[in-house]
């Protein structure tokens, strides 16, 4: 079986694509189910974030599995397959590896280092052992995954590469002033309470707004979050913020308040319409500015054309990235040393997992080995019983143990050597060598494969996660 990806991100297709293809949270298991239910894959996991959809499979065709993984994909977006081809891109084995590595470190993200990937990996890798689509290959790497964002993150510097989306969105909406003096003391309105829109109140909270309204379906989850804002020591207790929750059929009233408001929901449709912002505009007699994070777009482009109205999309976000990275002096294009840095950590951890996945091929194999070889023991010592029916248990328990040992140091060499020689590229060979060599029954050494595989159980995983 083969590790494969099949995807689109910002880098590779139009902000108007990424939201046609956009997965609703409540489709993902759904796509996770199907995906294994196809003849090609035996695992799946779905990364979806803003700005990137990506299902990754074990699989034991490539072009069937690039085929359906493409054909899944399309099925549960909202965009055809013929719509999505020219934007796909695959990986596979260990440029597959290397793409999730590389885009855990912030490396393949629209802001280069931001650190929220990390949790969107994780919960990418919750909802594949929720659905038991996540085996040994897809746990093992989307584990790996996160101890090498973690691993770029503290022995690098990469966080001074870039920052979060939501910080670069607000750089944007503050143009030439530092975030903190822009937003020092306004009225903020954040729509939804999932991670991103935490992570954005969480933000403003820092940057010293004044007052903060948090408007979400389940009002309950909208006030733990502003409690954990203004609770002591929290993000805006020094600068004493107000913040309180409201339903979302508030949002109009809360809009004409607002100096600046964050949507990131995830819902379908619009949250707000041209209509409702242009009416707030007038209402309010000055400026309102906008943050959409959500993809599919939860504010309606059409504010872009509202005088007063200063909107940054995800569209808009792309714009801005890409300028930056033409700058020379700008940190979110430049190559640095720590860029560098994390690439020559990619680089290591992809060969070491390799090494690792190789090396764990062959370890069924190694144990149908030594397993026929004690049956081939047990089988001597009773033929010995029948011959010798007069040694006491001291006796036969010393030729027991003898004969182990004879064993055990004839196979002790070869074993390990083919461990070795199993984790360099182009070792996948040597099990299938030492079964033919040993004639040993490849129905046992399934077994213990599968046996293997159900000790890996989803929970034992998530606890390691």
């Amino acid at each position: 079986m083969s590790l494969l990806v099949v995807g689109l991100s910002h880098r590779s297709a139009p902000v108007s694509v990424l939201e046609r293809a956009a997965l609703a949270p409540e489709v993902r298991g759904k796509l996770l189910q199907d995906a294994v239910s196809a003849e090609p894959a035996t695992e799946s996991a779905v990364l979806s974030t803003c700005n990137r959809i990506e299902l990754y499979a074990d699989v034991d065709k490539f072009h069937a599995g690039v085929a359906e993984l493409s054909t899944v994909l399309a099925r549960h977006g909202g965009a055809g397959l013929e719509e999505l081809t020219p934007y796909l891109y695959v990986h596979y084995e260990d440029r597959a590896v290397h793409h999730l590595f590389s885009v855990a470190c912030g490396l393949d993200s629209m802001v280069v280092g931001e650190g929220q990937i990390l949790g969107q990996i994780k919960d990418a890798l919750a909802v594949a052992q929720e659905q038991h689509t996540a085996g040994r290959l897809l746990n093992d790497l989307f584990q790996q995954a996160l101890r090498v964002g973690k691993r770029a993150h503290s022995e690098t510097g990469i966080d001074r590469a870039g920052q979060s989306l939501v910080t670069f969105g607000l750089e944007q909406l503050a143009g030439d002033r530092d975030v903190e003096t822009w937003a020092g003391g306004k009225r903020a309105l954040v729509i939804g309470a999932g991670s991103m829109s935490s992570l954005a109140a969480t933000t403003l909270a820092r940057a010293g707004v004044g007052e903060l309204a948090v408007a979400n379906r389940t009002v309950e989850r909208a006030e733990r979050l502003t409690r954990i804002l203004t609770e002591p020591g929290g993000p805006g207790a020094a600068h004493g913020l107000s913040a309180r929750a409201v339903p979302m059929d508030a949002v109009a009233a809360e809009l004409a308040r607002a100096d600046v408001v964050i949507s990131c929901t995830g819902a379908a449709g619009l949250q707000l319409t041209g209509a409702a912002v242009e009416a707030a505009v007038r209402g309010r007699g000055g400026d309102l500015s906008l943050l959409d994070l959500a993809m599919p777009r939860d504010i309606d482009a059409a504010v872009h054309r509202i005088e007063g109205a200063h909107l940054v999309d995800i569209e808009s976000l792309a714009d801005a990235s890409a300028t930056a990275a033409d700058r020379p002096e700008s940190s979110a294009g430049a190559v640095t040393a720590d860029v560098e840095a994390v690439r020559g950590i990619v680089s290591e951890e992809v060969a070491a997992f390799g090494a690792a996945q190789r090396a764990a091929h062959i370890t069924p194999t190694v144990v149908a080995l030594r397993t026929m070889a004690a049956d081939v023991v047990a089988g001597e010592i009773a033929r010995l019983d029948g011959r010798l029916p007069d040694l006491d248990d001291k006796q036969r328990a010393e030729i027991t143990q003898t004969v182990r040992r004879v064993v055990d140091k004839l196979l002790h060499a070869p074993t390990v050597r083919v461990k070795q020689l199993a984790s360099e590229p182009g070792g996948a060979g040597y099990a299938d060598a030492l079964r033919e060599l040993f004639d040993l029954d490849p129905q046992t050494v399934a077994a213990v494969s599968r046996a293997d595989t159900r000790a890996e159980r989803p929970d034992a995983a998530r606890e390691r996660a």
